[in-house]
């Protein structure tokens, strides 16, 4: 590697740190959204394959990191990873421990990475010597993996039975695309069906306006308050290991190994069983939403760790929802990379090694520091300066893009409407998780039932 190149790592990962810092903490900015068309630019650019994953490593981990402002002072999640974590940050808020809660979740992010990058990438060069079959039944694993999500949920029937309609809608679509001519055959959409379903919630209250009762019934005059306690002083630089409790800890390690290990299930279905499991048994509602949030962070940080690194390593198709959701381009981005050449084929392992180390390192320090040292002011910032609705409009603006570069015209009228059902599914009670793995495992789904 040359010292050029080695520099241009350093500037992509502190780039990608600072960026996504100030993104993250905005209510809304999903990671999907904001990371992938950016990720696509770079990769157009002709930018060395080793850079540019740098900055894609470090990008994940600090939006990842740093969502924990919008949570924990807006209740409303960065981005659909986070949603899990909104009813227990909820709890610290109205305890007034709005930062505590940030510094919490930080803290366990930098577990979760901590454990998952070695982990990753122990568990990548196993898996390559079985890369081929893992791809041959990597939709089959899909399939059982949303069966297996829709019957740990709370409302396991109706995301049963949520399953093969839902296929069929995605199928269905994508055969339509291809009779018009829209997409090549041999390509599936599944990025901006990705992101309809992300934004589903959104999407459909965005139809509820145009419905006059509902328009009426949503409008308030009441102004929201949001209060902080007293901050507590942070002494010299932070450390996780001082803000974490001993079971805090413990738990977070054992939630981010798990989550590594099982990188191919959807990580937000991952994300609730998993938090819910470790927090379950706490009875004192603080002590139990703050190790929640924590074991969920650590969790989310560490399969998307994983779910990036052990698919370009060992694999090099998108086999895992974040490879196929904000890592697709590492993947797919004609005509720099295609599925018989992409990141898996152009750098060796030290090039993998070297770029995780550079991104998961900068972003961690970087916005780890400014989170914990900075969390209440972050949070005064948000609630005053930051407008909700710009975010979400520029969100919604960058999803109907990416649904344009898919599938054209017509398909921002496919991501519409799998954003209205997916809204209404979740209304329902059906996961994200769930509708993840659904999309994922569709070609396969209704090849086997023709």
């Amino acid at each position: 590697m040359g010292i050029s190149v080695f520099i241009q790592m350093i500037i992509a990962a502190t780039a990608a740190a600072v960026v996504y810092t100030l993104i993250g903490a905005t209510p809304g900015a999903d990671e999907t959204a904001t990371i992938a068309p950016i990720t696509l630019i770079l990769i157009l650019t002709g930018l060395e394959p080793v850079v540019i994953l740098t900055f894609f490593m470090s990008a994940i981990v600090a939006s990842k990191l740093i969502d924990a402002v919008p949570i924990s002072v807006a209740g409303i999640p960065a981005g659909v990873m986070s949603t899990p974590m909104v009813e227990h940050a909820q709890v610290l808020k109205k305890e007034g421990l709005a930062d505590v809660s940030i510094r919490k979740i930080a803290s366990g992010a930098i577990i979760g990475n901590l454990v998952s990058v070695p982990i990753s990438l122990l568990l990548a060069n196993v898996l390559v010597p079985v890369a081929n079959v893992i791809k041959d039944y990597g939709n089959i694993v899909f399939f059982i993996g949303a069966i297996l999500l829709a019957l740990i949920s709370k409302h396991r029937l109706i995301s049963l039975a949520t399953i093969l309609p839902f296929a069929l809608l995605i199928q269905g679509l994508r055969t339509l695309y291809w009779e018009i001519g829209n997409v090549k055959p041999e390509t599936n959409v599944t990025t901006s069906f990705f992101l309809a379903i992300t934004i589903g919630p959104a999407i459909l209250s965005l139809f509820e306006l145009l419905n006059k009762e509902k328009r009426r019934a949503m409008k308030t005059h009441q102004i929201k308050e949001i209060g902080l306690k007293k901050e507590i002083k942070m002494e010299g630089l932070p450390n996780h290991f001082k803000i974490l409790t001993k079971k805090e800890i413990g738990y977070s390690a054992v939630a981010s190994l798990l989550g590594s290990i099982v990188f191919i299930l959807s990580p937000v279905g991952l994300t609730i069983f998993f938090g819910e499991l470790f927090a379950g048994r706490v009875k004192d509602p603080i002590k139990k939403a703050a190790i929640a949030v924590t074991c969920m962070e650590a969790l989310a940080q560490a399969t998307y760790i994983s779910g990036i690194l052990i698919p370009l390593i060992a694999l090099g198709v998108p086999l895992s929802p974040v490879a196929i959701g904000p890592g697709n381009h590492l993947f797919n981005a004609e005509p720099v990379f295609n599925l018989k050449y992409n990141m898996h084929h152009a750098l060796s392992m030290g090039d993998f090694i070297e770029a995780t180390i550079f991104g998961v390192g900068i972003a961690s320090i970087f916005t780890y520091f400014i989170a914990v040292k900075y969390s209440r002011s972050i949070c005064m910032f948000v609630i005053k300066k930051v407008p909700h609705e710009a975010i979400l409009g520029l969100f919604l603006s960058l999803v109907l893009l990416l649904a344009y570069i898919d599938g054209g015209l017509v398909n921002i009228a496919g991501v519409i409407l799998i954003g209205v059902v997916a809204g209404v599914l979740h209304r329902l009670g059906v996961n994200y998780g769930v509708l993840f793995m659904i999309l994922y495992s569709a070609p396969w789904l209704v090849s086997v039932i023709k």
